[in-house]
């Protein structure tokens, strides 16, 4: 995201401080604006969970008999533990479920305190995440330059966040790096052809 703004920010900077300053407001301006809309993100995200918890409570305790009720079950929740589970454990696990929703109250699909604190939370972290790639423009007094050590700044910070994914899956963690690089490239190189 950064990178992106940067660039096309840098595509008609001016020299000396007045450009650096430009380019620090660009940087600056798409941390906030990603933050909030991630925060946004968040609130949205915990409430459809929680719509889609609501649903199929609702679609379980109006199904006209247990039977109507355990094929909702197998509908949403099995196929989620069909991989972990064996096919003579899933009517057990399923009627389990109904027992436990059958009495169960549906959430409210509501904006909650904790809902908020994750939209704050997932402002910070995108804020902070971001906020290294602005110090080149703090420190270095030529555009250009403070531009491309932000740029490399960035590359590094995307290759770090592939290998560490590439951990997570347990693929390759080289390749993972370079192509979490390779597709940031992509999608800022895209984002600054559309002009932003």
């Amino acid at each position: 995201m950064v990178l992106g703004a940067t660039l096309t920010a840098g595509l008609d900077v001016p020299e000396g401080k007045a450009g650096v300053r430009r380019l620090l407001y660009a940087a600056f301006g798409c941390n906030i604006a990603w933050g909030i809309i991630d925060g946004v993100m968040y609130v949205m995200n915990c409430m459809t969970v929680r719509a889609e918890k609501a649903r199929l409570i609702d679609a379980i305790q109006r199904a006209p008999d247990a039977r109507a009720a355990l094929d909702v079950i197998r509908g949403e929740i099995e196929p989620r533990f069909e991989t972990l589970t064996e096919p003579e454990n899933r009517d057990a696990l399923s009627r389990s479920i109904l027992r436990y929703l059958a009495r169960g109250e549906a959430p409210k699909v509501r904006v909650t305190r904790d809902d908020l604190y994750g939209a704050l939370a997932s402002f910070w972290l995108v804020f902070l995440s971001c906020l290294p790639v602005t110090v080149p423009f703090l420190v270095i007094s030529e555009p250009i330059r403070a531009l491309r050590v932000s740029n490399a700044l960035l590359i590094v910070m995307l290759f770090t966040v592939g290998r560490k994914w590439a951990q997570y899956a347990h693929t390759n963690r080289l390749l993972g790096g370079l192509i979490m690089v390779a597709i940031g490239l992509a999608l800022v190189g895209i984002a600054v052809c559309l002009g932003g």
